[in-house]
Parts: structure tokens; sequence; C-alpha cells
């Protein structure tokens, strides 16, 4: 039985637009596999071994390895004309074994090429040397395909006791020396010691942040260089504090060019970025620094966790973050912002990248971070600079519909997003592109949330032709026949996310698309046609297996005062499941009891919440609210009126301040009116208070 033998995967690399190198010109490695086929159709072995310092002379050290590959697959695949015989097969697979060891005697650390030569002896009956060359290929890469299955196949051999190859006599006789060799290289493939990892970032006034962010990560660094672009606050200290090299950029509205300071001062074999809002998942350093020791790759994918929403809502998008890179001149990034190095690397050879389970979280997404310091408003400036500069992509398209989506400009997202799924729907390569399923969700997110409805499925599917297992799409269309009408359809679109799964980190997948989010969009549906058990019962489930979702602690309490359980109850087994509520909980919970008229608890709940986050003015808000329905007028009254004015719940505090007063003594002061027409009390209320 013929060995499969191990074919790398493509992965999704650079945006369109930009010319992969595999696509600028016709390879070396292309050349060489065409003369290496034509001499071993003709069965001339010299001529094929010829090739091999040929390929020796290839400058790019990526496209060296490529000439390299090509010509030892050529020699392992079958030729039709080619007797299956010993004496015609053996010599071919006695000098690709040949060839693969010399290959190994320079740089053993290339899981490919022992499975390849582990694969050559096999076929030729040398079944030791194979299984230390394939445990070898295993112990560098873990997940290379089909080495375990070669294995396996050694072993099954083995228990059947299946006799070796008849070779012929000038090829048993270098069998000897070949299986020495081969067992030699194997002892010596092992990760690569010593290795060193620089950090380099890029920052500005991330005092909050920076701290939290270096503890995480010094451990799993040699280096660390930071590119100050202007701070005014500690951001330098706190850096020095972590014996970082400090560098000083002056801002041009250029990220590529400020990470580049860094990169040229990074003084590693491996060179890697991070954010001052990501933080190293605790637990995960040690993983990072054993990256360093695969040498046979040039860059790594980490799994970032882009936590989304308000603080504390528990809501994550996840994706594959191309993090930690061979420190190379030539890798260098590209792009005023959302600034890209992947066209850089080798990505016509995907053996090269590996994506890693090393996890990052990331804050940069959560609103009051972006609010705070205004990114979706910078990043729109520098990327119609850009698109003004003469850049037209749809990559470019794509980043500009993102961040007017976070603005809230959904009619502009929509416009970027469709420009843009449109030039890529028509490349054939479109899947290789590492941000095309980003692009594809939102568009149809697009779609739905500018009421595009009747569309939403159209584009679905051809999403879903594209990259199958994409909960996230599946989940969308669930809302869209939500905004319809049709909720038999909701109801069966959303049970489907949850035999889908959550999509692959791969996808930028949402968290939660094909498990919690599901249940509580499907609970949602329930809860309006009043099918309470089902929907508590999913409800309890999603809640159990992530807690930290306040969406469905919500819905839960929703869920369970619609059933009639006393709300003190309710609030029991909600923490039975979850622990004592976060504010955010609680706040939320508490509304919902408001809701139900259970005021005093509900009053108890706000405030705990307003202790934990004082400023959660909508919390303060429905507190004054509670606290009216009490009776409790002065209380009220006092609730409301520390909102402070710029609040975005401004006028619905001073509306509920100005009728506390008013209940409270039939009175209101005509400066307390005047002070709720400037924080925006629609003026028909203004007038009818001044009346009265």
């Amino acid at each position: 039985m013929a060995l499969r033998l191990t074919t790398p995967a493509s992965a999704p690399i650079a945006p369109p637009g930009v010319a992969t190198p595999a696509k600028a010109r016709v390879s070396a490695a292309a050349n060489l596999r065409v003369r290496a086929e034509a001499a071993l159709t003709a069965r001339d072995i010299p001529a094929y071994c010829a090739l091999f310092p040929l390929a020796a002379e290839v400058e790019d050290p990526h496209r060296r390895w490529e000439a390299r590959r090509a010509l030892v697959q050529a020699g392992l695949q079958p030729y039709p004309t080619h007797p299956r015989t010993p004496a015609v097969v053996a010599p071919i697979l006695a000098a690709v074994a040949t060839a693969a060891l010399d290959l190994l005697e320079e740089d053993p650390r290339e899981p490919l090429l022992l499975n390849w030569a582990g694969v050559a002896f096999y076929e030729l009956g040398a079944h030791e040397p194979a299984r230390v060359l394939f445990d070898a290929a295993l112990r560098l890469d873990p997940e290379l395909p089909h080495a375990r299955e070669n294995l396996e196949e050694i072993a099954r051999r083995r228990r059947e006791g299946l006799t070796t190859l008849d070779l012929p006599a000038h090829v048993a006789a270098r069998m000897r020396g070949l299986g020495a060799r081969a067992r030699t290289v194997a002892a010596s493939a092992v990760p690569a010691t010593g290795q060193r990892l620089s950090l380099c970032m890029i920052v500005k006034d991330e005092e909050a942040m920076l701290g939290r962010c270096l503890a995480a990560v010094a451990p799993a660094v040699d280096e660390i260089v930071i590119v100050d672009t202007g701070s005014h606050d500690r951001t330098v200290e706190i850096a020095e504090s972590f014996g970082a090299r400090i560098l000083h950029h002056e801002w041009d509205g250029d990220f590529a060019a400020a990470r580049n300071v860094g990169f040229d001062a990074a003084t590693g074999d491996w060179v890697m970025y991070l954010d001052a809002d990501e933080v190293l998942v605790d637990g995960d350093a040690e993983a990072l620094r054993a990256l360093t020791g695969k040498t046979w790759r040039e860059a790594f994918y980490l799994v970032e966790v882009n936590h989304t929403g308000d603080l504390g809502d528990g809501t994550a998008v996840t994706h594959d973050a191309l993090r930690v890179f061979r420190n190379r001149p030539g890798y260098r990034f590209q792009g005023r912002v959302h600034e890209q190095i992947a066209q850089n690397l080798p990505g016509y050879l995907p053996e090269r990248l590996e994506r890693t389970s090393v996890r990052v979280d990331h804050y940069g997404y959560l609103g009051a971070v972006r609010d705070a310091k205004g990114k979706s408003r910078r990043n729109i400036e520098l990327l119609e600079r850009q698109a003004a500069e003469g850049v037209d992509t749809p990559f470019l398209a794509f980043n500009l519909g993102s961040e007017y989506a976070a603005a809230g400009e959904n009619e502009k997202a929509h416009e970027r997003f469709a420009r843009a799924w449109s030039e890529v729907v028509r490349d054939p390569d479109m899947t290789r592109y590492g941000y095309v399923p980003s692009l594809a969700a939102r568009y149809v997110k697009s779609l739905r949330v500018t009421g595009r409805l009747d569309a939403v499925d159209r584009v679905a599917e051809e999403v879903l032709a594209a990259f199958p297992g994409f909960t996230d799409i599946v989940y969308e269309q669930g809302f869209a026949a939500r905004a319809r009408g049709d909720d038999d359809a909701a109801l069966a679109l959303h049970r489907r996310c949850l035999e889908m799964g959550d999509a692959p980190s791969r996808y930028s997948a949402t968290v939660g698309c094909g498990s919690f989010l599901a249940s509580c969009a499907l609970s949602e549906v329930l809860l309006g046609r009043g099918e309470l058990d089902e929907a508590q019962a999913l409800l309890r489930d999603a809640l159990a297996t992530h807690p930290t979702f306040v969406g469905t602690t919500e819905l839960l309490a929703v869920a369970l005062l619609r059933s009639g359980v006393p709300a003190a109850d309710a609030v029991a087994q909600i923490e039975e499941i979850t622990g004592p509520l976060s504010p955010t909980a609680a706040f939320l919970v508490g509304v919902a009891c408001f809701e139900a008229g259970a005021v005093d608890l509900a009053a108890g709940l706000l405030e705990r919440t307003l202790e934990a986050q004082p400023q959660a003015h909508p919390a303060r808000v429905v507190l004054a609210e509670a606290l009216l329905s009490a009776g409790r007028l002065g209380d009220a009254a006092r609730a409301a009126e520390a909102v402070p004015d710029d609040a975005s719940v401004a006028a619905a505090a001073a509306r509920t301040a100005l009728f506390a007063r008013i209940a409270a003594d039939g009175t209101v002061p005509a400066g307390r009116i005047d002070a709720g027409a400037a924080v925006g009390l629609p003026s028909p209320e203004v007038a009818a208070l001044r009346a009265w």
C-alpha cells in the first residue's frame, strides 16, 4: 500500500490587489519540476539528480525551498509509463531518499521533508528508518497531515508479518548506509533552542492599558521595543519599568511607518507585535515562547479574542491574527491604517505559516474604549486620506465600511461593504484572503440593518458556498427572517446554528453564534410565542456554559418572571448558575424586575450596579424611575439630577427629575426646566412644563 504524501493546505494571507510572489512570475520550482518529470519519465535518474544542485543555486530562500520541494514530490509521484516493479521503481525511490537526506543534513528541521523521506524508505521496504523519520516529523509538527497514518501503516505491516521488498542488488547495497543516515537525521530533528523573540509596539498615551499588556507578555519575550509617537502621560515611564527600549517617532498619520521603525530596531530572531489594548492570555506565555523553536515556519497566527459591546457584557469575536514573524528585512508593513504585512510573506508556501492556539484578548473594540479614543473617526479620516491618494482596493473599502459601521453610519458602511464584495466575489482566489470572511459577515449584516431583507438570503447562500460552516451567516439569516415577520423560519435558522456550532476562528467568527447567542436568539422568538418552558431550558443551558454573557442573564430573568416566579426567587435561581451578578447583569436583571413590578428589588439591584460603576448613567435613570414608582420622590429626583448634562441619557434623566419634583410639591423651578431644554427635552414637553 502506498503511503499518503503531506501536501500543504492553502492559507489566506493577502488582500486582493497586491500581487503575491506566486502570481508575480513563473517560479524556478515550476521549471525544475517539468524537467524532473521529463527525466523520470525517461528513467534518466542521473539527469533527475543533477537538478538538485540547480535548485540550490536559487537565491531567494523561499523559492529555493519551493524548488527542492517540487523535485522531491516529482520523484515520489507515480508515472503511468513505468511498470510497478522493484527493478524500475526502487532506483528512483533510492534517489529520492538520498536527495531528501542530503537536504535534511543541511537542516533536519523540515517536517514535510522528513515525512517524504519516510515515504521513500517505506516504499523501499525499509520500515525502521521510515518509522524514525515519521516520528521525527511528528515531533516537530504533531498536526502534520498523514504522518500519523503513515506510522500506523508501518505498524499494520509488522502485525501482518509482511516482508521487505526484493530490491535490486545495487539498491539493497545502498540502503544500509541510507538507513544509518536517516536515523542520524531523525535524531537531530528537534526544535531550535536559544532563539530570541522581540516584542515591537507603537504607543501614544496608553498609561491605562500598557502595564497590563507588558506584564502578561514580558515572560515570553527577550526584548521589548516601544515606538512612542508623542505620549503626554506616563506611557514611556511604564514601558521603561519593563526594561523596554524607547524610540521616539513623530506621528505622521501612517501606522505602517511607525510599526516599521520598531521592526527595523528589533534584534531578535523573531519579532511579534501587540497593541497596548491587547493582553496575552494568562498561561500562554510558555506556548508563545515555544513557537520560536519552529524555525521551519516563517510566521504564526495567534487566536485573538476581540471583546465587543460594552464592558462586562460578554460578547466577543475571535479570529486568527498574524502576529509573530521571522526577523527578515523583507517583512515590513504597508498602509496608513489597518496596515498589512501578509503580502510580503511566502504565501505560496502555506507550510511556512501556522495557526496556533496561543490566545490574545483584545479590548480595543469595547464601546467605552473606542469612544474614549475616538478610534472610528480617526480611522475614517486616515482611510479617506489613503483613498484620496489613489488607493482603490476592496480591502480599503472593507476597512472603511467597518469603521463607518462602528460609528453607527450604517448606510455608508453598507455602501463600502457592497462595493468590496462585488469585487472580491469575482476573484477565484477570494477564499485565500484572510479578511474576506469578515467582509462577508459584515456585508450580510449591513443588508439586514439597512432593511434590504430580500437580499440577505441570496448573498448568504453565496457566502456559505465559499465558506462552508460559517455559522455567523446563518445567524444573520435568522434575524432577517424575524424582521420579515417569519418566526417559523427564524426558529429553524437559529436551531440550525446550534447544530452547526461556532464557526472556526479562521473565519473571524463571532463567539456564540453556534451556541449561547443562537440560544438567546431562539429563546427570544419562543418568548414572543409564549413557549416559556423551552425558552427557560435553552437559557439555563446557555448560561451554564457561558455565564459571562449578560444577555442570557437578562432573557432568563424575563422568562422566569413571565412564568410567575417571584422576582427574588428568579434572581436567586440565576445566581445559582452564575454566582453573584456582575454590575452589568445586575442592571439588566434590575430593569426586568422593575418592568415586572418588583420595584424595591429592582432598586436594590440598580444601586448595586452604581456602587461598582458610578458612571453607569442609564442605571441611574432607571433607578430614579423605580424610586419614583415606589413613591420615594425626593430620592428619585436626587438620583436623576446626579446624571451629568453630557451623558447620553441626560434628557431622560431631566424628565424624571422634573416629574419627581412636580409630584413632590406641585412646582418646579424655571431654571430646572431651562436645564432640561438644554439637554434635549422635546419642545412640547418643555412648553407643557412652563405652562404648569
